[in-house]
């Protein structure tokens, strides 16, 4: 029926925000944990190279989920920002912050300046993911449904805090190898190391978030969980169990390449299959896809502008994403410009 390939369209969207933004965000969360200005010199000069070509890009799958949801689904645009709007007002000012802080912290002259956006931008990447993940956990366990009120018990107990936490170690882990395969990329021998042992350890907490995480939901998210231990649900998990120890493998042999493309679909597959874990509900157990459809018309059109959308701003991303992990948009230095300035074509990176 056309709602649920509305509805499968949305989850593929969520899954592409959760890697290509979360990659952001993970890079952010290793800029926080840096240091201080001369022991964390390294790793910022990194990261900023690396976000900068696509990090504003990322957020375009963000777009797509909010269009999706409120032409697609209105009923349950209504819901989640009825009743989640605490929570997602935070990440949203987090957005906002991060943001700026990240643009404005390198052409600051002043170090006090540079410090208070590097911290708004840092910090701001820790809390944008943790209150998304704490919405999306606080809808799995039942405690809204069509005409909730916003309560702190909806998005504040176990399973949000539990959900918030592995997505902050879900964007930790994908910034971590990101960037490794970066060092590598621009020939920073030190740096490979440092965030390849990163992406282990973030590998690690995540696996100890996930085993909390089976026991938390069995009594607050049952249907969820029951759904993430049983049937195509538990196979999907188990797969992506397979691909993250395959990153960390591949991190060791430093195909960076490779462990790039297994650390994606391990996240994508555990975002899809929380996704299935929740059939036939979009908000367990109040809230299935056909109550929360849009008119039939409106999804049929819903579905022609999207695939419109993804002829026109597919091939770009992709070619977009295919220089940057060639290396082929790097900023000018001012060595280039001055060159450019006296005339002289500037030297290719």
């Amino acid at each position: 029926m056309t709602e649920d390939a509305v509805a499968w369209v949305l989850l593929a969207v969520v899954a592409a925000y959760a890697c290509a933004g979360g990659t952001d965000y993970g890079a952010g969360f290793w800029d926080l944990l840096a240091g201080g200005a001369e022991r964390g010199r390294r790793p910022r000069w990194l990261i900023d190279h690396a976000m900068e070509p696509v990090w504003e890009t990322n957020n375009v799958w963000l777009v797509f989920v909010l269009v999706i949801m409120w032409t697609g689904f209105p009923v349950l645009f209504q819901t989640v920002f009825t009743a989640m709007w605490p929570p997602l007002a935070l990440a949203a000012v987090g957005l906002v912050l991060r943001g700026a802080g990240f643009a404005l912290r390198k052409p600051t002259q002043r170090l006090a300046g540079r410090r208070v956006y590097g911290a708004a931008f840092a910090v701001s990447s820790l809390l944008t993911p943790f209150f998304l993940g704490a919405a999306v956990g606080g809808l799995a366990t039942g405690r809204v449904a069509p005409g909730t009120k916003a309560t702190a018990d909806a998005w504040s107990n176990g399973t949000s805090v539990i959900a918030g936490l592995l997505t902050v170690a879900a964007t930790a882990f994908l910034g971590a190898v990101f960037l490794t395969a970066d060092a590598r990329r621009f020939d920073a021998a030190d740096l490979v190391g440092y965030f390849r042992l990163r992406a282990w350890c973030s590998l690690a907490v995540l696996a100890v978030l996930a085993v909390v995480g089976l026991a938390v939901t069995r009594d607050d998210a049952r249907y969820v969980h029951d759904g993430l231990t049983s049937g195509i649900g538990l196979a999907l998990v188990l797969v992506a169990v397979a691909a993250a120890l395959a990153t960390a493998g591949l991190l060791y042999r430093t195909a960076t390449g490779w462990a790039r493309i297994t650390a994606v679909g391990s996240v994508a597959l555990v975002v899809v299959a929380w996704g299935l874990a929740q059939r036939p509900y979009l908000v367990p157990t109040s809230l299935t896809v056909s109550e929360a459809a849009g008119a039939p018309t409106t999804l049929r059109w819903l579905l022609l502008v999207t695939a419109i959308a993804v002829v026109l701003v597919g091939p770009p991303l992709v070619l977009l994403y295919r220089l940057d992990t060639a290396g082929a948009l790097q900023p000018l230095t001012e060595a280039d410009l001055r060159r450019t300035a006296a005339g002289r074509e500037p030297e290719s990176p």
